[in-house]
């Protein structure tokens, strides 16, 4: 579990960081970066970045936490690791946590955003979710329909969900699940913001394949994707590593939102 959060400062301040608008509607730019190490890219992105308060929120935790509670239910994804690091962003220095992943895809392979492929290549008038039957990819939806209830993903647009292209063998397969910072608690800053969340609200979110309700798209998982029952035992196991990165009272909040979400996602399967 040690190798998932570096807590040693590390200098990654020859990074060349981009701003990528927040889809979602809130103040602030997401923040990404990539490098080569070895011959291979790593990508890097922080939180939220505004030049009046530099780099704050959380994002790049919750891409741990939801890395995390997608390896307790054995979903493919994409791993992740939180790197405390100097970086400079329009000459300022910062010192912050930064979210690094590896590039997932397989030699040879080549991605595309899930929506041009689905416009491409659906039937008539093909729901995404239809579509994603018949191309076999039904049980990756699911795991994602349920991963996103539980963590309230803002974000699941039809770029954050990719097909991959194998030239040789010209299969085509979902990429693994990736992509997860707007979740959780992300929009709480302070305990006062966090004390007003409401963690059972169903905030309307963004789900290419589904609706704008996470609650409703529960509705639409077809078998039960979950091979476990989620129980207090794994709050340790979620936020290990994170007591000085993240204040208990978020840590409480986010559990208790994942819980509470769990729960009800139960009481749906057993009607």
């Amino acid at each position: 579990m040690d190798d998932k959060i570096t807590h040693e400062k590390q200098d990654l301040t020859h990074l060349i960081w981009a701003k990528y608008r927040r889809s979602s509607g809130t103040a602030g730019s997401f923040l990404k970066a990539y490098d080569e190490l070895d011959g291979k890219k790593v990508y890097y992105k922080l939180s939220a970045f505004d030049r009046e308060r530099g780099i704050y929120g959380h994002e790049s935790v919750n891409e741990i936490i939801a890395d995390r509670l997608l390896t307790l239910f054995d979903v493919a994804h994409v791993p992740y690791r939180l790197i405390r690091a100097d970086v400079i962003i329009e000459g300022e220095s910062y010192n912050t946590f930064v979210c690094a992943s590896d590039d997932f895809k397989k030699p040879g392979e080549k991605k595309i955003a899930f929506d041009i492929f689905y416009e491409k290549n659906r039937k008539d008038k093909e729901k995404p979710i239809d579509f994603c039957d018949r191309m076999g990819w039904r049980k990756e939806i699911d795991e994602m329909l349920l991963i996103d209830y539980l963590i309230l993903n803002r974000d699941r647009h039809g770029a954050n969900i990719e097909v991959l292209k194998d030239p040789t063998t010209r299969k085509d397969r979902l990429a693994p699940l990736y992509d997860h910072g707007l979740s959780l608690l992300f929009t709480c800053i302070s305990k006062r913001d966090v004390d007003a969340f409401d963690v059972m609200e169903d905030k309307r979110i963004q789900c290419f394949v589904g609706s704008s309700s996470a609650y409703d798209n529960l509705k639409l998982i077809k078998h039960n994707p979950a091979n476990r029952k989620l129980t207090i035992k794994d709050r340790e196991f979620l936020f290990f590593g994170l007591e000085n990165v993240l204040p208990v009272y978020l840590q409480d909040a986010i559990w208790n939102m994942i819980i509470t979400r769990w729960k009800v996602y139960e009481d749906l399967q057993n009607m």
